[in-house]
């Protein structure tokens, strides 16, 4: 019999989340700290460092591609090593949405292909709720968890601390061709907006976080996960509404596992009926089926589990 100090209950189930439906990506292959990516007929390669075993594709078609990111020694920044035949830009689809690539000067492309399985996760909350929701995106990026959130019918508020990235996710609303009037766009710092959402008594149905490591707002304001995240969480909590739909949290590079954000998140939600659940992001390389890890999560909804047999898949198989 297990003693107490061998088995902790209840804990959290920890789920692996991979997009099994993308028509325009595919992890060709990983290893040596690198990944092999087709965005389209764009072939590139990008440093993660996960990718800690050997690849299995040979070197030939590692070097088989139009552009290679090369990282600084430093591990801040780096550059494009770029064949001269790769497009300024070229676009992409996801079902109902078309969005711009092209190579940025960190080693993005304007899209996180593993987000895949939130965004169709967003579009069932939105379709489920069976009623008009308003959702807030924060660190909103290109803009695709938005245009789920639209096309499936929500009035979605985007906020992001660039102004260049919010002009090309507004490129990206008219590429997939969804009302213009369906999203308000907002370049600003995510916590002085929130706070300021709370004076003015404004409610959220639903909540998608995807802030990162370390930032900084238009103004030069410092965001730093470990230590904004929890005053960020509790603004937020004011200005739910009496009830809320949804909330998705995830976060990239920061030493905490699922089970942190899934407590952080449960916590928060304790005045609401619903269910919390957490995990990791994954891709699966199609050379080796290897999965790899590229984010963690956790995300809580008022609807019903997220366990959907219809849409739920197993990363491995």
């Amino acid at each position: 019999m297990n003693s107490p100090s061998e088995q902790i209950s209840p804990s959290p189930t920890i789920q692996l989340l991979a997009s099994t439906e993308w028509q325009d990506y595919a992890l060709l292959d990983s290893g040596n700290g690198e990944r092999l990516e087709k965005f389209g007929k764009v072939k590139l390669v990008r440093p993660d460092a996960e990718a800690i075993w050997k690849p299995a594709l040979t070197a030939k078609e590692w070097q088989n591609v139009q552009a290679r990111f090369q990282p600084s020694a430093e591990e801040m920044g780096g550059h494009w090593d770029k064949e001269p035949n790769i497009p300024e830009s070229w676009i992409l689809e996801y079902k109902k949405m078309r969005f711009r690539c092209q190579l940025s000067s960190s080693k993005q492309v304007g899209v996180f292909p593993e987000q895949a399985v939130q965004w169709d996760w967003i579009d069932r909350q939105v379709r489920k709720a069976n009623r008009p929701l308003r959702v807030l995106n924060l660190f909103g990026y290109t803009g695709l968890a938005s245009l789920m959130a639209a096309s499936a019918g929500a009035k979605v508020t985007h906020l992001d601390a660039s102004k260049k990235v919010i002009l090309w996710a507004k490129d990206n609303l008219t590429l997939s061709k969804i009302s213009p009037d369906s999203i308000r766009w907002i370049i600003d710092d995510a916590l002085k907006f929130v706070q300021r959402e709370t004076r003015r008594a404004s409610h959220y149905d639903g909540v998608i976080l995807d802030p990162p490591k370390f930032g900084r707002g238009p103004k030069g304001e410092v965001w730093e996960f470990y230590k904004a995240i929890s005053e960020l969480l509790a603004s937020i909590q004011q200005i739910l509404s009496p009830n809320p739909a949804f909330i998705v949290l995830t976060a990239y590079a920061i030493k905490a596992s699922a089970i942190t954000l899934e407590q952080a998140l449960s916590e928060m939600m304790k005045p609401y009926q619903g269910v919390t659940e957490c995990g990791e992001v994954v891709l699966k390389d199609s050379s080796a089926g290897r999965l790899l890890s590229t984010s963690i999560f956790a995300r809580w909804n008022n609807i019903g589990s997220f366990h959907d047999p219809d849409h739920q898949t197993d990363p491995h198989d």
